[in-house]
């Protein structure tokens, strides 16, 4: 939450809307700077990110209302910005795309910032606690995977850790009536 509140706080549109990609479509940080601008379909109220990931896998993903805000504003202030007639979404100050280096220091420096400690705050932890808060929160694992973009449900299943109150649960699914 610190962290979210950090972001919210920062002055560059760019760098929240950066910022937000991992926690509210869990994108990997490669992910994250292979974005372009066409990636991002905004309609009057929803919004789609078309992610291509490993394996030059696509997948789609339904834009978060906060993360829809901070990419809407990004986009209307990078018209300004240098580049801005190539098709990368995030740019760097000399106008190329935003590499891997750049996006990280943008995501440690707003932790710094929230008083968290580098290695707390990372795209892969966003991405981490973007899978963890889906599937505590009842998100079927397919599902998750498919966002994550995961070829393996194995692989999505490590961050389930189902407690005995979740299996109980799972079992009051089985009543029926007689």
């Amino acid at each position: 939450m610190r962290f979210l509140r950090e972001v919210q706080k920062c002055s560059s549109p760019r760098d929240r809307a950066l910022a937000l990609v991992p926690f509210y479509a869990g994108t990997r940080i490669a992910e994250i700077i292979g974005l372009d601008v066409d990636d991002v379909r905004l309609s009057a109220r929803k919004g789609i990110l078309q992610i291509l990931g490993k394996g030059e896998k696509v997948r789609e993903i339904p834009i978060h209302p906060d993360l829809r805000a901070a990419l809407t504003g990004w986009l209307d202030e990078r018209p300004e910005w240098p580049g801005a007639d190539t098709a990368a979404l995030f740019l760097n100050q000399r106008g190329g795309r935003l590499s891997v280096k750049g996006a990280h220091d943008i995501i440690t420096t707003i932790a710094a910032a929230a008083g968290l400690e580098d290695d707390e705050i990372t795209a892969h932890v966003l991405r981490h606690t973007f899978a963890t808060r889906l599937v505590r929160g009842g998100t079927d694992l397919v599902i998750v995977a498919e966002l994550l973009g995961h070829a393996r449900l194995e692989t999505t299943r490590a961050y389930s850790r189902p407690t005995r109150q979740d299996a109980i649960d799972a079992f009051e699914l089985l009543d029926v009536d007689h």
